[in-house]
C-alpha cells in the first residue's frame, strides 16, 4: 500500500466531499461548498492510497502569524495508521515555511491534538472573525463542545 501526501487539485473536490460527508452529517466537520473548496483549494493537502484519496486537511491562515488546522478527515478504514498525525505534520511544516508562529485547532479530538503538542486555550482567545465566518455555520452553534487548542511552531 503506497501512501502519498500532496496538494489537492480542483478535480479532487468531488471525492473530498464524499469522504467528509459522514463527518459533516454528524457535525464533526463543517460543510464546505464546492465553490468554497475551489476558492481555497491551495490550502488543502490530500493523502492518497493507491491513487485514491483517503483523507485530507486544510491550513487556513487567519493573520500573518496565526493559522488553523481545518477539515481534518481520514476514512475510517485508514484510521489508526498515523495518517491524521502525518496530515497535521504536513500542515505544520507548511505553516512554518510561510512564517506563521502559531497554529490553532478547534476540535472534538482534544487528546489527538494534545499528543501532537497542541495545548488547550480558552475559546475566547480565538480570532473573532473565526466565530462569525465559520462557527456560525455549524449546527451546534452557539452551544459548542469543541475544544480550542494551539501549537507554537
Amino acid at each position: 500500500m503506497s501512501i502519498i501526501y500532496e496538494k489537492a487539485l480542483l478535480v479532487d473536490i468531488k471525492q473530498m466531499q464524499k469522504i467528509v460527508f459522514a463527518e459533516v452529517k454528524t457535525g464533526t466537520v463543517l460543510e464546505r461548498s464546492e465553490d468554497e473548496m475551489a476558492t481555497n483549494i491551495r490550502s488543502y493537502t490530500v493523502v492518497k492510497s493507491n491513487e485514491e484519496i483517503v483523507g485530507f486537511v486544510a491550513l487556513h491562515i487567519h493573520t500573518p502569524t496565526l493559522g488553523e488546522v481545518r477539515s481534518l478527515v481520514v476514512l475510517p478504514a485508514f484510521r489508526g495508521k498515523s495518517i491524521g498525525a502525518e496530515l497535521v505534520s504536513v500542515v505544520l511544516m507548511e505553516a512554518k515555511s510561510l512564517g506563521l508562529k502559531e497554529v490553532l485547532a478547534l476540535t472534538y479530538a482534544k487528546e489527538f491534538f494534545e499528543r501532537l503538542g497542541f495545548i488547550e486555550i480558552p475559546k475566547e482567545n480565538l480570532p473573532e472573525h473565526k466565530i462569525w465566518a465559520d462557527c456560525i455555520k455549524c449546527h451546534h452553534f452557539p452551544v459548542c463542545n469543541e475544544v480550542s487548542l494551539i501549537k507554537v511552531i
